[in-house]
Order: C-alpha cells, then structure tokens, then sequence
C-alpha cells in the first residue's frame, strides 16, 4: 500500500479515528461537542446515570421516551451506564480515563472532584488527557458556582432585550447559546489535540454559555459600549439597515436583508422608485436608511402585501436581493434546498420509532477528510459489557457490579 492509499483509508474513518472522548456531559452543550467529535471519526463513549441522563428524554419522539434533543446529539456514541456514588465506580471511571484521550463533561467543578473528573485528578491518570467542560458563567467571578440554561445566556446578553419590543423581551425558540458553546468546545478540543501532537502535553478546554452569548452579541455590545446608543428592542426590524424586516405577502411572511448601498439600489430599482430613495441624502448609508426606516418600511410593506409568497422571492431573486419564507418546521423539513444539500439524515433503526426521525450530520463539508454519516443513539447501558470486558473485567467481575447497581 502507497502512501496516498493510506492516507485515504485513515481519512475515510475520520481524520480523528485513533482519539477515545469520554462523554460525561448532559443536556446540550456537552453532549453536541462530542457528537461533533464523533462525526470526525472520534470513538465517543456516552457514561451515563443507570436511569439515563436528562437529555434523553428531551422532546419523546420514540416508544422508550428517547427525545429529539438526545436524537441530536446522541449519534454515533456508544453508552454505558454508571452509578458514579456507588463503590466501584471510580474504579471504572479510573480505566475509561487510561484509554482516554478526551473527557467532555459539562458539570460543576464540585461534581467533577466527586467523580473524579476534574482535571488534575485526571491528570494523575493519564499525563496527557485533555478536559473539556462547559458551565454557565465560566470558573471565576461572582456568578460561577450558578447553573444556567442556554435561555440565561440569551437573556444576560442582551439578545432577548433587543429580539422582543420594549417591555417584552424575546428568547429565540433555536437555542444557539447552547449550540454555539457546542461548537466552540469542539474547536477548542481539535486545537488541544494539535498541541498535544506536537508537544506531548494535555491540558483543559473551558467554555461557557455567557462568554459564547456575548460572542454571538458581541457587534451590539461593541456599538452600545462605544457610543452609549441604548437602543430599544424593535422586534425582527434590522436598526442599522433596511428594508430588512418581515413582511406578509398575500399568502404567508417572507425576511429580507437589504445591507449596503449596491443592494438599495436594486431594491429602490424593483420598486420602481429608484431616483426617490437613493437621490435623498435621508436614505445614503445603512445607519441613515435603518433610522429613516419607517417609509421604506411601508413601501416594502406595501410591495409584498400585492404579491403571492413565491411571487415575491422569485421578485427578489431575479433582482439578486436576499430573501427567504418563513417557514414552519414541517414546511423547512419539505424544502427542495434542504434535500438538495443532503444535511438531514433519516435515522429507523431505533427501537419504537414509528417513522424515521430526521438528524442532522455534522454542519461542514471536508471534501477530503468527509464525517462520519449520523449513527443512531445507543440504547441505554447498550455497550456496557462490551466495554467493562474490554477494560478487563471477567464476567464474574461486571455480573457483581449489576447486582451492586453500580452499571
């Protein structure tokens, strides 16, 4: 076998395929970032409480109560369960670490010294592992022994102020605080297994939602610290641009983005009115359009309430204007676009599915080091003998561990 035919095969089982993450996490944030490491080829092994973890359960879509949420960050993981009180289990916990190269766990740091998961006493295990943890409000300052849910971080941002109208706030239903620490704990382990590479050296991968929040938020908080606007919340208006808002049309509601002066023109070309709006010095840069905003507003209005959905996009597409429908779940599952991508994966063989659920695969294309396709979730303690045996216990050993329910 020649080199290049080499380098394929270990591609073709995901660029990391010789890296072993424990998965310790629950809910989302946790749970997503081991996933994504999955899809890269990462061998993922889920521990997980004897009764199972909080986010299975999340959202039932099969007959056992598994939910879409556990749907989503479940895949390609094998589970096993653990009692981490129970005599023994640290015992087992002390092995998985020795095969280890990654633990994720997004648990307080007093439940992790409990565990036994915390960084120095995994260290004391294997030199060179790396943790991976996720808390709310990260590990120093006033806050940092709170708990907190992707919706906390929204709302200490700044982001549910502004999404909603002043004196109702908004959180957005997607919850990408959540998803966005996912990620960026990801990025943060790969970086980590890089420096491990080259210098032999493990060390600690600390995200938090708020931090992840106020990245997200962060053009608001720049513009609100450096010029003290106080802006109110104006619902899906855009403050800084327009028309960028949702408007009805005859039959539904699309958005529109219109930023920069080339794409106003085209929008004031569509309308018919071109010399009215870019001939007047109210309407010359975004910031002037999105403080002028009311009559462009109302023209768009105006425009889309005499036209079919799909009229207006075909509109705006032709006159290379951003644009989308807003859509029902049901309607972005049914999207051409959608299936032309491939993004969506149909996952049947889970026990007590009545039909197949749709699971997203990881979000990048690698066109030479492709992801691994979504596995279904593993069942609960599915994989617990198999890898007890493989950590060395007999058979004796795992049949007294059920009886003490420790797995």
């Amino acid at each position: 076998m020649n080199s290049a035919t080499k380098d394929a095969s270990i591609d073709s089982r995901g660029v990391l395929s010789k890296i072993r993450v424990l998965d310790f996490g629950r809910y989302v944030a946790g749970p997503y970032c081991a996933a994504l490491l999955g899809y890269l080829g990462a061998e993922v092994i889920r521990v997980e409480r004897r009764e199972g973890g909080e986010d299975r359960y999340i959202a039932p879509v099969a007959a056992g109560g598994e939910g879409g949420v556990f749907f989503q960050t479940g895949c390609n993981k094998k589970s096993i369960t653990l009692d981490p009180g129970k005599p023994g289990a640290r015992d087992i916990i002390a092995r998985l670490v020795s095969t280890a190269d990654v633990v994720v766990a997004n648990l307080p740091p007093l439940q992790l010294r409990n565990m036994g998961i915390d960084y120095e006493t995994l260290r004391a295990i294997k030199p060179d592992i790396i943790l991976t943890t996720q808390t709310a409000f990260g590990d120093t300052g006033p806050y940092a022994n709170r708990g907190g849910f992707d919706g906390v971080g929204q709302a200490m941002s700044g982001a549910m102020y502004m999404s909603g109208i002043p004196g109702a706030p908004v959180k957005a239903a997607a919850p990408y605080v959540d998803f966005g620490t996912a990620v960026l704990s990801a990025f943060g382990t790969l970086a980590a297994l890089m420096h491990r590479e080259r210098t032999g050296e493990g060390q600690e991968v600390k995200a938090a939602l708020l931090a992840t929040a106020l990245a997200t938020f962060g053009s608001h908080l720049a513009e609100q610290g450096a010029t003290q606007i106080n802006r109110a919340g104006s619902g899906n208006r855009v403050q800084t641009s327009a028309p960028s808002d949702v408007f009805a049309t005859r039959d539904g509601h699309i958005l529109t983005h219109v930023v920069g002066n080339g794409l106003f023109r085209r929008w004031a070309k569509l309308m018919g009115e071109e010399s009215r709006w870019t001939d007047d010095p109210l309407y010359h840069t975004d910031q002037s359009r999105g403080d002028h905003s009311s009559a462009i507003l109302e023209r768009m209005a105006r425009w889309c309430a005499e036209l079919s959905t799909s009229e207006a996009l075909e509109a705006l597409d032709a006159a290379g204007l951003p644009a989308g429908p807003v859509y029902t779940p049901q309607q972005a599952l049914d999207d051409p676009q959608v299936a032309a991508m491939g993004f969506l994966h149909s996952i049947i063989d889970f026990p007590g599915l009545n039909r197949a659920v749709p699971v997203s695969g990881l979000p990048v294309h690698l066109s030479a080091s492709p992801a691994q396709p979504p596995r279904h979730p593993p069942l609960l303690g599915e994989h617990t003998d198999e890898l007890l045996t493989e950590l060395g216990y007999t058979n004796a050993e795992i049949l007294a561990l059920k009886a003490q329910r420790v797995v």
